[in-house]
């Protein structure tokens, strides 16, 4: 068989033309895969990289921007100062309603989704000491759902029975008030029950910490309320 010139060209471009086509899938399997690592590292603005509790796009959006925006400007704040404070010191934080409209929906289901980028916003900024990367716990269950299992939460510091008592006080107290307010058909802010607010139920100083105590309650609280509320 006779090989032209013109036949071994045809083939070439031909070649040519198979790679040049292959080549953005690769790249974007590469991203992909980048983009996930990345994700599972940290959130930041990656608002994918965020749970997805419902509402509208322009709710979820708004908040998760409102929130971060805001978390980083206090992170970098207390950052210069050498410093690390409670979410709940933020009147911002406790509010949780900055660009919102009664247009986007329901009220309490934006204040969640602002806090949740806030602490990202502000964790990202300014790093607590000693802490378990949180993201990493969102992606295993991301729905929130992680019971009683203590592992599951972020680690700060403090002591295990610290640790443990305020985690499981917390839980408690969020999954009776979650259960009473899913009979009722609403759901309320977490700052509307003055178990949450004060976060001292079984507090002891032979503990530590009463803050660090009152951040660990807060934490299984609001898992626990989402837990009763959802009826499990």
């Amino acid at each position: 068989m006779r090989v032209t010139y013109l036949s071994l060209k045809l083939a070439g471009i031909t070649l040519v033309a198979l790679m040049t086509l292959a080549t953005p899938f690769v790249a974007n399997a590469k991203t992909s895969g980048d983009s996930n690592r990345d994700g599972g590292q940290r959130r930041g603005r990656d608002w994918d990289g965020y749970p997805n509790l419902g509402g509208s796009f322009d709710l979820r959006q708004t908040s998760l921007n409102a929130g971060y925006n805001e978390g980083s400007k206090e992170g970098r704040n207390d950052r210069s100062k050498n410093k690390y404070r409670d979410y709940n010191d933020f009147k911002s934080y406790r509010n949780a309603d900055s660009d919102y409209s009664s247009k986007l929906g329901d009220r309490s289901l934006y204040q969640r989704y602002y806090r949740m980028a806030f602490e990202s916003g502000y964790d990202t900024e300014n790093p607590p000491p000693n802490r378990r990367n949180r993201d990493r716990d969102y992606d295993r269950d991301r729905d929130g759902h992680r019971g009683r299992n203590w592992d599951r939460y972020g680690t700060y510091g403090g002591s295990f029975d610290l640790r443990q008592t305020a985690l499981n006080a917390g839980y408690n107290a969020g999954i009776k008030e979650g259960r009473n307010d899913g009979k009722k058909g609403r759901h309320r802010n977490y700052d509307d029950f003055g178990s949450y607010r004060n976060a001292d139920t079984d507090y002891s100083s032979k503990l530590g910490d009463k803050e660090l105590y009152r951040r660990y309650y807060r934490e299984g609280f609001q898992n626990g309320y989402e837990d009763g509320y959802r009826g499990y």
